[in-house]
């Protein structure tokens, strides 16, 4: 009983001491591992990965790229001073990069760091939906997801280790079935939920972002639509690390509204 109050108090200080307040969300989420630390990491590993890769330079989809990704950054920039904290983006260092890469895919790496593959403009197909993808990504590192998918991970082992001292007196057979329930039960009920939820979050938050870009909205569900023609094989939506697209085009349409009416209180560009 001992070892268990123990670890429910570690538990609350752990959150307590390290929890933020995000500016775009009001929430305050976990971060265990601050931005000083990680953003550098981060630095190095866009190098490394754009040394490794072909950076595609000079073209009109590269161009299109840098731009639509200033466009971004300034809508940032313009959310968060209206919002009254300008100082949040400091330390972040924008980078936009086409990468020549099959896949359909984009990313954005905490500190603004951003690379969007030449196997997703064949679905794009145009800067409005481009920066429907742009604005998720950016908005995964506005939204500290990173951050906190690190700071979950330390709870998730912090959790494992107190199971395992909890149980150290049953036998070895007991002690593995419960590190295997834990295991399936914190995926399933913790890390996958998790997962989910802050792509919602970016999906709803990256369409403001794009609105107040200059960008129109209205073209995130045309192109999920798209992205669902794709095919390819869905298990159930509990067991994804995504929604399902059916739930993002619903949610999508939903948010539209609000990003409107969002990107002209802040006074998008015309």
């Amino acid at each position: 009983m001992k070892t268990r109050a123990f670890f429910l108090s570690l538990f609350v200080v752990l959150l307590a001491l390290t929890c933020v307040s995000n500016p775009f969300t009001g929430k305050s989420t976990m971060a265990f591992v601050q931005n000083s630390e990680l953003f550098p990491s981060s630095f190095r590993q866009y190098r490394d990965f754009l040394g490794e890769n072909q950076v595609i330079t000079g073209t009109a989809d590269a161009v299109m790229v840098e731009r639509l990704g200033g466009r971004i950054k300034e809508a940032a920039e313009k959310w968060l001073a209206n919002e009254g904290h300008p100082e949040y983006l400091d330390g972040y260092e924008w980078e936009y990069h086409l990468v020549l890469n099959d896949e359909v895919n984009a990313w954005c790496m905490p500190g603004g760091k951003i690379v969007v593959y030449t196997g997703i403009l064949p679905v794009t197909r145009s800067e409005n939906a481009l920066a429907v993808v742009m604005g998720h990504e950016v908005a995964h590192a506005l939204l500290n997801h990173g951050q906190q998918r690190m700071s979950a991970s330390v709870l998730q082992e912090l959790g494992a280790t107190g199971l395992s001292l909890i149980t150290a007196d049953n036998s070895p057979e007991t002690q593995a079935l419960a590190m295997t329930a834990y295991g399936a039960g914190s995926q399933v009920f913790g890390t996958l939920p998790f997962s989910r939820s802050h792509e919602s979050e970016a999906d709803h938050y990256g369409l403001i972002l794009m609105a107040i870009a200059g960008y129109d909205p209205e073209e995130a569900v045309p192109f999920w639509e798209r992205m669902n023609a794709l095919g390819g094989a869905a298990g159930p939506e509990f067991l994804s690390t995504h929604p399902s697209n059916e739930t993002r085009i619903r949610d999508l349409g939903a948010w539209m509204a609000e990003a409107r009416e969002k990107a002209a209180a802040i006074g998008a560009p015309r």
